[in-house]
């Protein structure tokens, strides 16, 4: 069993090394640390603000604030005589005189494009020494920051301590802070324990909106982010965190980003006291992807909508250097997750994305993935573990409710043997509802999940509908329970080769892989199916050839000396072979073709039957041969039987205590066996006829 173990390890490896090649880091930051927990999630403050920003011009402000009520109209207007007479004209300037904790700032109905801030940088801040990352921009260290707040940011909130911020208008939109595509973001808020953002909207970056870095303690309350080359909110190794009523659209990866948030439940069970980040009642659309959670751990994300993104949420283990790696602890709750199947990739195919930002039209619903996904997939979680999500209404998905695979740990960069296998474990579905709307409208998805089989302890509810595997392990009442589980240590293989061969997308290369059906192939053109039409063209002839060479009882009953594949020399023998082979091969030709079909239409019930048949020809060509052929008879025998326990394992139950599934041992030997029956159906040469003696030749 170790040595079994070390060969898939090794696969893994492999495969995590061709995966890491045609991966792209999604984010980079500075090394950081993440909080000691010791903070506490922020309360609203309702005193009057201790500062005000505010434009001066009196007709714009008054044509702003004309729909709002009475009472709110009239306060902004007394806020805005005090901010005329006292106030700043730009956020930045009202950041920089904020000099104690418990601070608040008001930000009047108004468009600010932070002007000051806009400028390219100059003298010492043109000249930083600091590592370029491979998007383009460098990684500065806190102090760096601080010495040149604006080389990155058009508002830049640093160290500053229990500062509130809020807009003082009816909604989001009242208060708008736009970077206009000049800075990577439009606010950065870096190690600000306990800080409030609440009612408006930040938009128009090459990066993020609203950037919350190595902070304990923050709430991100009614605010708007949209149109970023990235993200929308992205807060990153972080604790004590709360995104509420909040809404994201127009990003080229996450709507909400909360990556590496603190990992405070790493080595625990289902058994969570606390949860680090919660995010309740937001709304993320239009994206590439509502959710991005790499090292997304001890997550509570509950009452929220997903809807017409690429994919309605993501969480994984997938890029190098991210605290809290792998991931695990997410609870997804009460979510509404739906008509996630909007196709992005278009505009790298047309090159709408190779513009500058400012000319692509993100604001006329143009979106550029930066990350290459599964489109139309309501969750995925690529290598996490402990994850629960429970109660979510998931419908209209063109792929799959939830997707699930594992990731080996070479792609974030560990090489650590024991560490290879260590994610896509213990994650728990349970009580979801599929393919039915909040209205009673049925709205199926293509399959409820696909998961590539890797993994301990994964378990599903029982009325799951179609399924990839059909039938998948069940979820006992109490956690970790479960019945029907497996344990695997690397994916069917198929899947592995699809995975690695998705991978390879690019955003920076406009490379979309060909072959791959998440970015648009379909039929022939998808790998999977070539990969069975090819077999199954090697199959069907190696079939047909050992018809042909069983088909001449005449001369095997002549007494023809001539091995013909090793079938029975006897007239009745040869019959029965004959009729087993031909009947076999009939059987196995039907498998053949089904598996291609099966592969086309990823269906695995399908697949399951194709299976069985070519099972069928297998045992009924090995029964034929194993009298004349008696090694090369069983060793076809016991293909077929492991073709009958790969159908099994796919469509009745994963065959448990086994790590690898019986698909691995089964494609392996079926390539030697190829080889072997090439050897066996070689016409060989008959020896020459000795001449007769002389004495008992006969004169001429």
């Amino acid at each position: 069993m170790p040595s079994l173990r070390r060969i898939a390890i090794v696969v893994a490896l492999v495969f995590g090394q061709l995966l890491a090649a045609g991966a792209a880091l999604a984010h980079e930051e500075r090394p950081v640390t993440l909080p000691d927990g010791t903070g506490s999630v922020p309360v609203l403050r309702t005193s009057e603000p201790d500062l005000l920003v505010c434009k001066t011009g009196k007709a714009d402000f008054e044509r702003r604030i004309a729909g709002f009520p009475a009472a709110l109209k009239e306060r902004n207007r007394t806020l805005f005589e005090r901010c005329r007479r006292d106030g700043f004209r730009h956020l930045q300037e009202a950041v920089d005189q904020v000099n104690k904790p418990g601070m608040t700032i008001a930000i009047l109905p108004g468009l600010y494009s932070e002007e000051p801030s806009r400028p390219a940088p100059t003298g010492d801040c043109a000249n930083l020494q600091a590592r370029w990352s491979d998007w383009g921009y460098q990684i500065l260290s806190f102090e760096q920051q601080q010495q040149c707040p604006h080389n990155q940011n058009l508002v830049a909130i640093l160290g500053k301590r229990d500062l509130q911020i809020e807009g003082t208008g009816a909604n989001p939109l009242d208060v708008v802070i736009d970077a206009e595509y000049h800075k990577l973001n439009a606010i950065r808020a870096d190690r600000t324990d306990g800080i409030y953002f609440r009612n408006f909207t930040a938009q128009r970056t090459t990066f993020n909106s609203l950037y919350v870095l190595e902070t304990d303690g923050f709430v991100i309350d009614q605010v708007l982010t949209r149109w970023n080359d990235e993200y929308g909110f992205l807060t990153f190794a972080s604790d004590h965190g709360l995104y509420t009523d909040c809404e994201s659209y127009g990003n080229g990866d996450g709507g909400l980003y909360p990556g590496s948030a603190s990992n405070i439940n790493d080595g625990r069970g289902h058994d969570v006291p606390r949860y680090a980040i919660e995010i309740r009642r937001c709304k993320s659309h239009h994206n590439a992807l509502g959710y991005s959670g790499t090292a997304g751990d001890s997550m509570w994300v509950h009452d929220n909508e997903f809807y017409d993104n690429s994919v309605g949420a993501t969480m994984d283990s997938l890029w190098p250097d991210h605290p809290g790696l792998p991931q695990n602890h997410a609870k997804f709750e009460n979510n509404k997750i739906y008509d996630n199947n909007v196709d992005y990739y278009r505009y790298i195919r047309d090159g709408t994305c190779a513009k500058p930002p400012a000319q692509r039209g993100y604001e006329k619903g143009v979106v550029c993935p930066q990350v290459g996904v599964p489109t139309g997939t309501g969750v995925l979680v690529a290598g996490g573990n402990y994850n629960v999500f429970k109660n979510n209404q998931v419908w209209g998905h063109r792929r799959a409710a939830f997707q699930l695979f594992g990731v080996p740990a070479f792609v974030r960069g560990e090489t650590e043997l024991a560490k290879q296998t260590d994610t896509s474990n213990f994650n728990r579905y349970e009580g979801n509802v599929f393919g039915v709307s909040p209205t009673g409208e049925r709205r199926p998805n293509g399959l409820d999940v696909w998961w590539d089989g890797q993994g301990t302890g994964n378990c599903w509810q029982g009325d799951t509908g179609g399924s990839t595997p059909a039938v998948l392990p069940m979820c006992a009442a109490q956690a970790p329970a479960l019945s029907g589980g497996s344990s695997r240590w690397v994916a069917e293989p198929v899947k592995v080769v699809k995975l690695y061969l998705c991978a390879d997308y690019s955003a920076s290369e406009a490379r979309l892989p060909a072959g791959c059906d998440w970015f648009g192939a379909s039929g022939l053109g998808k790998l999977e199916t070539q990969l069975a039409l090819g077999g199954s063209l090697v199959l069907a002839l190696l079939a047909v050839l050992f018809c042909i060479r069983s088909g001449r009882p005449a001369r095997r009953q002549a007494g023809d000396p001539s091995d013909d594949g090793g079938t029975p020399k006897t007239g009745a023998a040869s019959g029965r072979a004959y009729r087993l082979v031909m009947a076999g091969a009939v059987a196995g030709l039907i498998g053949l073709a089904l598996d291609v079909v099966a592969a086309a239409a990823e269906n695995t019930l399908l697949a399951a039957v194709a299976l069985l048949l070519m099972a069928a020809w297998w045992i009924c060509l090995g029964a034929a041969l194993r009298v004349g052929r008696p090694v090369f008879g069983w060793f076809t025998i016991v293909l077929g039987c492991l073709a009958v326990a790969d159908a099994y394992d796919r469509m009745v139950q994963l065959i448990p205590l086994i790590p690898l599934g019986p698909g691995w041992i089964r494609g392996l030997l079926t390539g030697v066996w190829v080889l072997c029956a090439v050897v066996v159906l070689a016409p060989r040469r008959r020896p020459a006829a000795e001449p007769a003696p002389a004495e008992a030749q006969v004169p001429a």
